[in-house]
């Protein structure tokens, strides 16, 4: 008997052992938040947990996404690919509803918004991690709705949220069409319930599971603050806030204005630039609320020091956003639209803490660097567009990453160095020299033509490879 227990206690030390030797990851993802938006930098936004996170680990001022826009930005995050390269290179939405169209069921199932998905053959990060890893995601989706393209048919073993660029914070309806699914079943049944306090939740649950018993990857990505996804233009307008949250801002004198010329067509009541800031500022701190959650379990359960924890946004911020000192905002190639903030944590004396990185790294990192902590190689036929940061982070090399390019339709931005080729249309263009002018305002294309040449004909190099690619779907021609 005693030597059954012996062999079952040197059993269960063995697979703690194995356990504590890799870490957990706590990735966690915002929607529209800007490059200012963090309270640390003084700007008088509420985010305690987020300044937490900064003081204990590194916050990345050169951090970069691969898409000024959610869908195909996700998407490269979770592959380690371009966009180009993985086929999300656009978004998977109707336009419809951008006129106030409401879509009734029978057309909306046959609509791109609900057909649309990644193409089955990319592999996301838990098909990427050891199989003892357990993964679930809480929150926004965004790369399909039909049951092939949902998160537990990828390789995530639990899936509560919704799967749309964006909802009701309330309802959950994306323009009036439910949109939360519990793994591959759609559901209503906290319909009512602000969608942040829902993904906190589901977290927090995991996160009582699996702590201490098996190592996990726990992706979060909240719709905060991304605009309310409601056809009435009071909703449409703002971002949706509890008002215990709204009340830790000061208060606004008028909530609502009227409009002789709304995007439907015609007058309508809209919330005023003062209510939308103070509620985008609202919707963090509730989210900022969830995130100290999260950590404080973290810490009861003895496991804080061996989970990564990485914050960042999707995208540039929009509507009651500040991007300072930056150019543009969401949906742009300017700075605004893809360098965002981002806060990195391993407290287990891997990262500094309390430290800022002005690495050139973005979101493609986040594979091979994730496999690299996990002590897991990456299949030798997947080719990834990213590096292993650590080493980096560390202090002690220099980043990996030399350049990097972005195409949304006839916008471009391509960085090779300090230097950024930036094209906004056919009628705004110019090369900047980020480290001088962060802002984007002193274009040198007639000064230095030989560096502009040089972008130019790297762009042109990498769009000939994104061409050559082995190709994905939805959206290429093959």
């Amino acid at each position: 008997m005693k030597r059954c227990l012996l062999f079952a206690s040197i059993l269960l030390l063995c697979q703690f052992a194995r356990t504590a030797e890799r870490p957990n990851i706590l990735l966690i993802v915002s929607d529209d938040q800007g490059y200012n938006d963090l309270g640390i930098l003084g700007n008088g936004i509420i985010t305690p947990n987020l300044d937490r996170l900064a003081k204990e680990g590194t916050r990345l001022t050169n951090f970069y996404v691969s898409w000024p826009a959610c869908t195909p930005s996700r998407a490269s995050l979770l592959t380690g690919r371009y966009p180009q390269r993985n086929g999300v290179y656009d978004m998977i939405r109707n336009e419809a509803p951008d006129y106030g169209y409401k879509y009734p069921p029978a057309e909306y199932d046959v609509s791109f918004e609900r057909i649309g998905g990644m193409d089955l053959r990319e592999k996301i990060i838990p098909a990427l991690l050891p199989e003892d890893y357990a993964t679930a995601i809480y929150g926004k989706w965004d790369l399909g709705t039909l049951q092939r393209f949902l998160p537990t048919s990828k390789g995530f073993d639990d899936f509560y949220g919704f799967v749309n660029t964006g909802i009701d914070f309330f309802t959950h309806e994306r323009y009036g069409v439910p949109s939360m699914y519990r793994n591959l079943e759609k559901t209503e049944e906290d319909k009512g319930t602000y969608a942040t306090y829902l993904f906190e939740r589901e977290a927090i649950q995991f996160l009582e599971d699996k702590a201490g018993k098996e190592p996990f990857f726990l992706y979060v990505p909240f719709n905060a603050p991304h605009n309310s996804s409601a056809l009435d233009p009071k909703i449409r307008t703002s971002v949706q806030a509890p008002d215990e949250f709204k009340a830790m801002y000061p208060p606004v004198e008028e909530e609502y204005r009227r409009v002789e010329e709304y995007r439907y067509g015609g007058p309508a009541e809209v919330v005023t630039p003062e209510a939308r800031e103070r509620d985008y500022r609202a919707s963090i701190t509730c989210m900022d609320a969830s995130i100290g959650k999260m950590l404080d379990l973290l810490d009861e359960k003895g496991i804080a020091d061996n989970t990564i924890v990485v914050f960042f946004s999707d995208n540039g911020g929009s509507g009651g956003a500040d991007n300072a000192p930056l150019r543009g905002k969401k949906a742009q190639t300017w700075e605004g639209g893809i360098r965002v903030p981002c806060l990195v944590r391993w407290t287990d004396g891997q990262i500094p803490a309390g430290a800022e990185s002005d690495a050139f790294l973005s979101s493609l990192e986040l594979v091979p660097s994730f496999a690299a902590a996990a002590g897991h190689s990456l299949p030798a036929d997947l080719v990834v567009d990213g590096y292993d940061w650590w080493p980096t982070l560390r202090g002690e090399t220099e980043s990996p990453r030399t350049q990097m390019f972005w195409k949304r339709r006839d916008q471009i931005g391509a960085r090779l160095g300090d230097w950024k080729w930036t094209v906004m249309g056919a009628r705004q263009q110019g090369l900047f020299h980020l480290a001088e002018d962060i802002g984007e305002s002193n274009d040198l294309s007639e000064t230095h033509p030989e560096k502009l040449k040089e972008l130019r004909e790297a762009y042109q190099n990498w769009l000939a490879e994104m061409k050559a690619a082995d190709p994905r779907g939805p959206f290429r021609d093959f």
